[in-house]
């Protein structure tokens, strides 16, 4: 009878023990851990009357104020700028770029973005303005500085 009390005795711990367990696990709480993204992203639609030819004739350009884009950006920090295909209004297509002999570029600077357009025929030098509204989308992107 000894043997027998033992082994149930054993045979209750044991299942006393996995209960514990069981609720010590079933009570740990899953942390999940977010991390928020500190890229910025700016949207705008450029009207055609907004693009304005400089003196030589050479380029169209639009200017966006974006206070966001300041010497840190400048110096530490990576931009993307992306225009509407100019062919195809639904898809976005990453500047510089060029389209039916149209070049696309971009300037940075304190406060701002400029965009520019420049023909990239050496034939036909002046630009064409674009005709139909474009949208801008500029992306910045923090990056830590090593010296």
């Amino acid at each position: 009878m000894h043997t027998n009390y033992k082994h149930k005795h054993m045979k209750q711990s044991f299942l006393l023990l996995l209960c514990i367990a069981t609720l010590g696990l079933a009570s740990c709480k899953k942390d999940n851990i977010y991390y928020e993204t500190s890229n910025r992203t700016f949207n705008y639609t450029v009207q055609p009357t907004e693009w304005v030819l400089d003196t030589e004739g050479f380029t169209y350009t639009v200017q966006l104020d974006i206070p966001e884009i300041d010497q840190i950006t400048l110096d530490d920090e990576g931009v993307l700028v992306y225009i509407n295909h100019p062919a195809k209004a639904t898809s976005y297509i990453q500047l510089p770029y060029t389209f039916d002999v149209q070049a696309y570029s971009y300037e940075k600077f304190n406060g701002g973005i400029a965009i520019d357009v420049q023909s990239s025929d050496a034939q036909a030098t002046a630009p064409v303005r674009p005709t139909v509204p474009v949208k801008v989308k500029i992306v910045v992107i923090p990056s830590t500085y090593v010296p």
